[in-house]
């Protein structure tokens, strides 16, 4: 995740912005509107797309709101009879779940030896059932899909629709957009790429963005303007809108915390941000190479997934691994993500890591690979310095605690 500035926090606590009633006219708001306003075009310039809502709350109600403009999109064409989304085998989870709640089917395209896209199985699977192709670019597994313009040029041969889960679009930030790829849809995270917290499940923000031809079902409201009259106005009368995916105006103190990253570092810092991001990804993997294989060759881009199945850790697991790097001060990766990697390892450095940190965390990472040899006591009972000790996952499956007693109170 990004580093969340100090400033970020001050600006979206001014009073200004933080004491605004969302029920207020629009001539009492224009400074915050302006921003939202300001906000939507910048995004476009990011992701090279035409107009952006930014009502979504959340990375996965950005996927479910991209799959609804797809529909109606589609509905309005006449073809209501696309009905299948199809998903990488490497997709987050929330994409065949988004998918099946905006009404859709989903079908898995498997990933070639080069952990992309097979672009063949891709091919075999196009039809006029297909709605469209669900993708991140870098992938899951931290690559670039080298083949995404003849991806692009393939589905849209076969009448479907490009999606672009923006959760990792803060590798290619400033470098490369979703729009010259071809992508006819995208959602943002803007509590990844746009720096704002994102912890406790929230506050998050995924506004939504889209080509000409998919604008007018953009959620409402949408900030406007015209020459006619420079006030910005939150416009609710769009006949072929999906309708509002939110109350009032979203996570606002999100949007202004993304604003004020996007305005500090402009497009040359954000840029240098993705840089730095994909350097230190690839220099942690080097220096891991010998000893924690990757599940794929080649030059990754702000991650990398380890296969844990390769190392030479004895008998133990990526969990025992991850559980044991949090005695060590460590926040562990994640494991068992992307599923098509046995026991894997999700590692992301971020931009702000510095090199001396990257090579701590090697060494770190070489001294439990040790113990998982010499002393896999150690592995099998950790975390041990943590203040919530190791829990029994079994029982916890079997038997979970839906109830908390309160001081002689039961609460659900």
């Amino acid at each position: 995740m990004k580093y969340n500035p100090k400033i970020n926090e001050d600006l979206a606590r001014h009073p200004g912005m933080a004491n605004l009633h969302p029920l207020q006219d629009d001539e009492d708001c224009q400074g915050a509107l302006g921003l939202m306003f300001n906000l939507q075009e910048q995004l476009c310039q990011f992701a090279g797309m035409d107009a952006f809502s930014l009502g979504s709350l959340a990375g996965a109600q950005g996927e479910f709101v991209g799959l609804l403009l797809i529909r109606a999109f589609l509905h309005s064409q006449g073809l209501a009879d696309r009905d299948t989304i199809l998903v990488p085998d490497s997709a987050h989870g929330t994409n065949p779940a988004s998918a099946t709640l905006a009404g859709f089917r989903t079908i898995q395209i498997p990933s070639n030896h080069r952990g992309r896209v097979d672009l063949a199985k891709l091919k075999e699977a196009l039809n006029d059932r297909v709605a469209g192709f669900m993708m991140t670019n870098p992938n899951t597994l931290g690559l670039f899909e080298s083949d995404i313009l003849e991806i692009a040029d393939e589905v849209h041969q076969a009448g479907g629709q490009l999606y672009y889960d923006g959760a990792n679009l803060n590798a290619i930030a400033g470098i490369a957009r979703p729009g010259d790829m071809g992508f006819d849809v995208v959602h943002i995270n803007l509590h990844k790429t746009f720096s704002t917290p994102h912890g406790g499940g929230g506050p998050g923000g995924g506004p939504v963005g889209v080509k000409s031809h998919l604008k007018p079902f953009l959620p409402t409201p949408v900030v406007k303007k015209t020459e006619t009259d420079p006030t910005y106005q939150l416009r609710f009368d769009i006949p072929d809108s999906i309708g509002s995916v939110s109350a009032f105006w979203g996570n606002f103190g999100v949007l202004v915390r993304a604003y004020a990253y996007l305005r500090h570092h402009g497009l040359a810092g954000i840029r240098r941000n993705s840089e730095l991001a994909v350097l230190n990804a690839n220099y942690l993997k080097s220096l891991l190479q010998s000893e924690f294989p990757p599940a794929f060759e080649g030059v990754c881009m702000h991650e990398f997934v380890l296969n844990l199945k390769k190392a030479d850790i004895g008998e133990q697991r990526a969990m025992g691994v991850a559980k044991r790097l949090l005695d060590h001060g460590v926040h562990a990766p994640t494991v068992y993500f992307p599923l098509v990697v046995p026991e894997a390892a999700m590692v992301e450095p971020p931009e702000t890591e510095t090199p001396e940190t990257l090579r701590q965390f090697a060494a770190i990472l070489a001294k439990v690979r040790k113990e998982c040899i010499e002393q896999p006591e150690l592995i099998e009972g950790a975390p041990w310095e943590t203040p919530v000790r190791k829990l029994d996952e079994v029982k916890a499956a079997r038997q979970p605690v839906l109830v908390e007693e309160i001081r002689g109170q039961t609460t659900n």
